[in-house]
């Protein structure tokens, strides 16, 4: 299952609205065959896990066990039933990681493969494989998407400077290498959405330059009380995960309303002191990782 997951995450970025799921196949105590769900509408990972079977080891499926860190679906989709798939290849034993709660599926694949004479075990490091889709499942399971609340700012909380007028001004806080951390956490997200004045004082580009991946979806948001109707909208339309990347009002908007899942803080190591205050950081998060990228620490908490 270890394995398994390890495959999983080739996936990131790239298959979303759909789960990260690796498969892993042994038979005779050696790992038979391997595969992951690539992209979005292509092959889940049981398929490519199946078709990397050798041939001279075509005969030894009808005694092996699938390693899965998700439940096998049950529904025709984009692809075929994983679970059909299984068994119809005469897979005895299925070892699966966490269940899919799409209500699609949601049961329905651990009970095909039962009904088919197939010994299922459930919950196997079911930990780590709820931790790499918890996109895809707060999105299958609150009435809107996933929410990254994210900004940097200076050593002493301030997220832009003012000028001699007193207007803001945009401030470069990301070092080169934090920025294609960065970019990769946006290549994660389907969706982006940025408040009016960060347009205006920082007219960020908002892509994915600096990391392999596809370039979010990115809402404009002219009215910072506007964030519960946009997180409804967007769940309508499909998008699991979004990424707020506003000012401080905007920022403060989502907090107020409750609307987050987690929070990333890049504090740079110089202080300005004046500017556009960050954000108060809500009451009752826990710290999930700190870290450092040159001068710049990152920290990372979810309620």
């Amino acid at each position: 299952m270890t394995r398994a997951l390890q495959l999983a995450h080739g996936g990131e970025g790239r298959v979303a609205p759909n789960p990260m799921v690796g498969a892993v196949i042994v038979a005779e105590g050696r790992i038979i065959g391997e595969g992951f769900h690539r992209t979005f509408g292509g092959p889940h990972a049981e398929v490519n896990a199946i078709r990397s079977v050798r041939e001279t080891d075509r005969h030894l499926l009808h005694d092996s066990t699938i390693y899965v860190t998700l439940e096998p679906c049950s529904h025709y989709g984009k692809t075929p039933p994983c679970a059909k798939l299984i068994i119809e290849t005469g897979i005895p034993r299925v070892v699966m990681g966490a269940p899919d709660p799409n209500p699609l599926v949601a049961g329905r694949g651990v009970r095909m493969l039962r009904e088919a004479g197939i010994e299922v075990k459930e919950g196997v490091m079911v930990d780590e494989c709820m931790e790499i889709n918890r996109r895809f499942m707060t999105a299958q399971t609150h009435p809107r998407p996933w929410i990254l609340l994210k900004w940097a700012q200076s050593a002493d909380g301030y997220m832009a400077a003012f000028n001699e007028e007193g207007e803001p001004y945009g401030i470069a806080f990301s070092s080169p290498l934090s920025k294609v951390w960065m970019h990769r956490k946006r290549a994660s997200v389907e969706s982006i959405i940025v408040g009016a004045n960060t347009r205006r004082i920082d007219n960020p580009r908002l892509d994915v330059r600096y990391w392999a991946g596809k370039n979010p979806k990115i809402i404009d948001c002219e009215s910072e009380q506007d964030c519960n109707a946009i997180v409804e909208r967007l769940r309508s339309e499909g998008i699991t995960s979004l990424m707020v990347e506003g000012g401080p009002t905007l920022l403060r908007s989502f907090i107020e309303a409750g609307l987050y899942d987690e929070i990333r803080v890049e504090t740079a190591s110089f202080s300005l002191g004046n500017g556009l205050k960050a954000p108060a950081l809500p009451e009752g998060l826990h710290l999930v990782c700190s870290e450092h990228c040159r001068n710049n620490e990152i920290r990372i908490f979810r309620s």
